[in-house]
C-alpha cells in the first residue's frame, strides 16, 4: 500500500494526509498499481462507500497532474446515470483538487449555462455528465468532439451494473464508441460498480472486443455481522377490527426507526406516499418533530437535496421513505437500518440497498423486510394462497446470503435505441452513408446482433413517407427527414428512456414536484403528495399546473412503474422454498404461520406429474418453474392456441373454453415443436421510446430478442410434461 500511495502525485498525497487516512484501502491501492502501470481497462467492484471513486479517481489525477496532455480536452470523464450523483461526485473530487490547478465541471440539466460555456471554451479537468448530457454534446457539438475530448485519457463509467444490459446501456457504449471513431484511437475504460452478477458479462460490456483483456479490482469481505428480520401482515377487510396492515407497518416503523437514520424502500411512488402520510400523522400525534420525509423522482430537486442532506450530514434523525432513487451511490453517509416493504425484483437490488447499512465499525448491517399477504377467502386465488409475495421474498433473502445476485441479461437488438442512436449519429455528423453507419453502430458499437439486411429493412422503415425521420439523397447520403429533425431538436430526444408529460405541483409559488399527466385531477379534489396532504385548487392545463393548498385529508396520486423482470434463478429458489421444510430463523411468527400455510397450499394443488395441478374441469395450474421470460413465452403460446392465461411468479393459470383443445394435447404439440403465432393475440410490444416509429415486424424480432424466449419453449413444455 504504500508502495501505491509513492506512486500518486504529490498534491493528492497531500490531500490523503489531510483526511487523517493512515494508508490506503486495499482496492484503491491494486487500483493504483492497474492504473498506474500500464493502459488496460479496470473494473473496480465494491460495496456501498467502499472508496470506489478515489480508487480510480487518485491515480488518473496524479497522471493528469504528473504527465500533462499537450492536446485539448478534457482529461477525464465521468459519465453516471443519476444528476443528483454527479453534483455528489462535483463536491468531493473539487476537495481533492483543490490544491491543483484542475477544474471540476459538473454537466447536466441543473448546470447553469455560464458553467457549461466556460468549460466548453477551454476545456480541461475531469468532465462530469449524464449519458443524456454526453448524447447533447455530440448533436450540438459533434464537428467539436476531437476539441473537447482530444486530451481525454479515460472515461469512468459509474454504477455500471446499473446500465450493463438495460437501454440506457447500450446507448453508453455507443456513445463511447462514436467518441473513440471522432478521435482514432482508444480511451481506456473504467468501470465503478457495487453489485456484479458475472464479471465476465461485464467486462464484455466495458470492452466487447477485448474482454479478457480487462482487469479487475473487487473488494474482500464486507460487513462483520447482518441483523435480519422478515415480519409478515395479512390485509384484511374493511370490517376488520384493529389497524389495517399499513398502518401496523407504519406503527412498527416509527417505534423501531425514530430518532436515527435510516432508509424505507417503499416500492411504488404511491406507496411511498402512503407511508409517509402515516409516520408525518404519528409524529404529529405523539408531538414529536417531523422526520419521516418521501422521496421519490417526481418530487422537486429541492426537496430531495433537502432530505438528502438531513442524511448526510447527521444532526437531526431522518428516515428517507423512498424508491430506487436512493439506491444508487449518492453519498448520504451511513444509515442504522434499511428497510424494504415487499420484495424487491432483484437480489442484486437488495443487495444494493443492504450496502447503505453497517458501513461504519463495529456497527452491524441492519435488513428488515415487511410482506404484506391477502386475507384468504374460500374464493381466493390459487396465488394468495400460495403467498408468492413472502415466498419470493424468502428466496432473494437465501440468495442474497449465499452472495448471488443476477448476471446481465443476454444480449438483444434493442431496436428502439437504435433508431435513436441513427437519428443521432446522422444529426451529429449533418449527413452519412448508410454503409458508414452500420459500420460505427453494429460492426464495432453496440448493435452487433443487428445484421446488414434488418438494419437496412430499419432504414427503410424509418424513410417511409410517413414516417419522415430520415430520407436520402440522390447521392445515397442519408439525412434527417421533416419529422426527425423536429424530434432531434426536441429536448426529450436525448434519453433513450420515456419521459412522459407531467403536471407541476406549486403551492405558494414553490415547485412540489411533478405528476403523470394520466392523472384525473381536477379542482376539489384531494391528494398525498411530497408527504402531505393538499386540496387542488386549480388546473391549469395549457401551462401543465396543479395549484394545491393544504388540507386534512388526501389520497396518493398513480403513478406509473416498470413491475420488472424475475430472473430464472430465483423462482428455482421460491418452489425450493415452497418444497422444503426449512423454517428461515429470521422470520417473524406471522411470516412463520404464512410459510406454512403456503406450504400446505402447495401441497394440497397435487401437483401431477410435478406441474400440473387441476383447479376445476376448465382451470388449471402449471408450474412453469422459471422466470418472467419463458413464463411468458408459455402464456402467449397458450392464449395463441385457444386459453385464456394469468401470469405469475413461476405459474401459469390456464382457462379453457369450449374450443379449446386438451391442455396436455396443447402441450404436447408444443413440445414436439409446433410453430405457433406468440403475437396472435396482439399484445403490447411498445416497450421502448422509439418503438411507435417501427413496423409491427420490427417489434416482433425485437421483443423476441429481449423479452421472450422463443427457442426454448419446446424444451419448457417438455419439461411441464415430464419429459427427458
Amino acid at each position: 500500500m504504500s508502495a501505491a500511495f509513492d506512486k500518486l502525485a504529490r498534491p493528492i498525497q497531500k490531500w490523503i494526509r489531510q483526511q487523517g487516512w493512515k494508508e490506503l484501502r486495499d482496492i484503491q491501492a491494486r487500483a493504483t498499481h492497474v492504473l498506474m502501470d500500464g493502459n488496460r481497462d479496470l473494473i473496480v467492484a465494491a460495496s456501498t462507500a467502499g472508496g470506489k471513486t478515489e480508487a480510480a479517481f487518485l491515480p488518473l489525477l496524479s497522471q493528469v497532474l504528473d504527465e500533462p496532455s499537450d492536446d485539448s480536452g478534457f482529461d477525464v470523464l465521468y459519465v453516471a446515470p443519476l444528476k443528483a450523483l454527479i453534483t455528489d461526485q462535483a463536491r468531493r473530487l473539487e476537495g481533492i483538487c483543490r490544491d491543483t490547478d484542475l477544474p471540476i465541471t459538473p454537466w447536466h440539466g441543473d448546470v447553469s449555462s455560464s458553467v457549461k460555456t466556460k468549460a466548453i471554451k477551454r476545456p480541461r479537468g475531469v468532465l462530469l455528465i449524464t449519458p443524456e448530457s454526453l448524447e447533447a454534446l455530440f448533436i450540438r457539438r459533434g464537428l467539436e468532439i476531437p476539441r473537447l475530448f482530444g486530451a481525454t485519457r479515460a472515461v469512468i463509467l459509474d454504477e455500471l451494473h446499473s446500465v450493463l444490459d438495460s437501454e440506457r446501456g447500450i446507448q453508453m457504449r455507443s456513445l463511447l464508441t462514436r467518441l473513440e471513431s471522432a478521435l482514432k484511437r482508444p480511451i481506456r475504460r473504467i468501470g465503478l460498480s457495487a453489485t456484479l452478477g458475472d464479471m465476465e458479462l461485464a467486462k464484455a460490456y466495458l470492452r466487447p472486443d477485448s474482454p479478457s483483456e480487462v482487469e479487475q479490482v473487487i473488494a474482500e469481505g464486507g460487513s462483520a455481522e447482518l441483523q435480519l428480520q422478515l415480519r409478515g401482515y395479512v390485509a384484511g377487510d374493511k370490517d376488520d377490527e384493529g389497524p389495517s396492515a399499513t398502518d401496523a407497518i407504519a406503527q412498527h416503523l416509527f417505534e423501531h426507526l425514530r430518532g436515527s437514520d435510516n432508509l424505507v424502500f417503499g416500492g411504488a411512488r404511491q406507496a411511498v406516499e402512503i407511508y409517509s402520510d402515516r409516520l408525518r400523522a404519528l409524529c404529529e400525534k405523539e408531538h414529536l418533530p417531523q422526520e419521516f420525509y418521501p422521496h421519490h423522482a417526481s418530487l422537486s430537486r429541492e426537496h430531495r437535496d433537502f432530505v438528502e442532506r438531513r442524511l448526510k450530514d447527521g444532526i437531526a434523525p431522518t428516515t428517507a421513505i423512498c424508491t430506487s432513487t436512493l439506491e444508487l451511490g449518492i453519498d448520504i453517509g451511513d444509515v442504522t437500518c434499511v428497510d424494504q416493504i415487499g420484495a424487491p425484483f432483484s437480489v442484486a437490488s437488495l443487495r444494493q440497498r443492504l450496502g447503505r447499512s453497517g458501513r461504519r465499525p463495529g456497527k452491524p448491517a441492519i435488513l428488515r423486510q415487511y410482506a404484506v399477504e391477502a386475507k384468504l377467502t374460500p374464493t381466493s386465488n390459487f396465488s394468495d394462497r400460495l403467498r408468492l409475495g413472502m415466498v419470493r421474498a424468502i428466496a432473494m433473502i437465501e440468495l442474497l446470503l449465499e452472495g448471488w445476485c443476477e448476471p446481465p441479461q443476454r444480449e438483444a437488438l434493442h431496436l428502439s435505441t437504435l433508431v435513436h442512436q441513427i437519428l443521432s449519429v446522422i444529426a451529429e455528423r449533418g449527413g452519412i452513408r448508410a454503409q458508414q453507419l452500420y459500420g460505427i453502430l453494429c460492426q464495432i458499437g453496440p448493435f452487433r446482433q443487428v445484421d446488414t439486411q434488418l438494419f437496412l429493412d430499419v432504414l427503410r422503415t424509418l424513410g417511409q413517407p410517413e414516417v419522415a425521420l430520415i430520407e436520402q439523397t440522390s447521392d445515397g447520403l442519408l439525412l434527417l427527414g421533416a419529422n426527425g429533425e423536429k424530434l432531434v431538436e426536441h429536448y426529450s430526444f436525448y434519453a433513450v428512456f420515456q419521459t412522459p408529460e407531467e403536471y407541476r405541483l406549486i403551492f405558494g409559488g414553490k415547485e412540489l414536484g411533478t405528476l403523470p399527466i394520466d392523472n384525473m385531477i381536477a379542482p376539489g379534489m384531494l391528494l398525498i403528495f411530497s408527504g402531505r396532504r393538499w386540496l387542488v385548487q386549480e388546473v391549469l392545463d395549457r401551462d401543465r399546473v396543479i395549484m394545491v393548498a393544504p388540507a386534512k385529508a388526501g389520497v396518493p396520486p398513480i403513478f406509473g412503474g416498470d413491475p420488472g423482470n424475475i430472473h430464472d434463478r430465483v423462482i428455482e429458489r421460491m418452489f425450493d422454498v415452497l418444497k422444503g421444510q426449512k423454517r428461515p430463523i429470521y422470520l417473524d411468527p406471522t411470516a412463520l404461520e404464512l410459510l406454512d400455510e403456503a406450504r400446505s397450499n402447495y401441497g394440497q394443488l397435487q401437483f401431477d406429474p410435478g406441474t400440473i395441478a387441476q383447479l376445476s374441469d376448465n382451470a388449471a395450474v402449471i408450474a412453469t418453474k422459471t422466470g418472467s421470460d419463458r413464463t411468458t413465452t408459455l402464456a402467449l403460446a397458450l392464449r395463441a392456441s385457444g386459453f385464456t392465461v394469468q401470469t405469475h411468479d413461476g405459474f401459469l393459470e390456464v382457462f379453457g373454453k369450449d374450443e379449446s383443445p386438451d391442455l396436455i394435447d396443447a402441450l404436447s404439440a408444443l413440445a414436439d415443436g409446433k410453430e405457433v403465432n406468440l403475437f396472435a393475440h396482439s399484445p403490447n410490444l411498445l416497450f421502448e421510446k422509439f418503438h411507435p416509429h417501427l413496423t409491427e415486424e420490427l417489434l416482433q424480432k425485437d421483443a423476441l430478442s429481449a423479452h421472450l424466449d422463443a427457442s426454448g419453449l419446446a424444451e419448457l413444455t417438455r419439461s411441464i410434461l415430464g419429459r427427458d
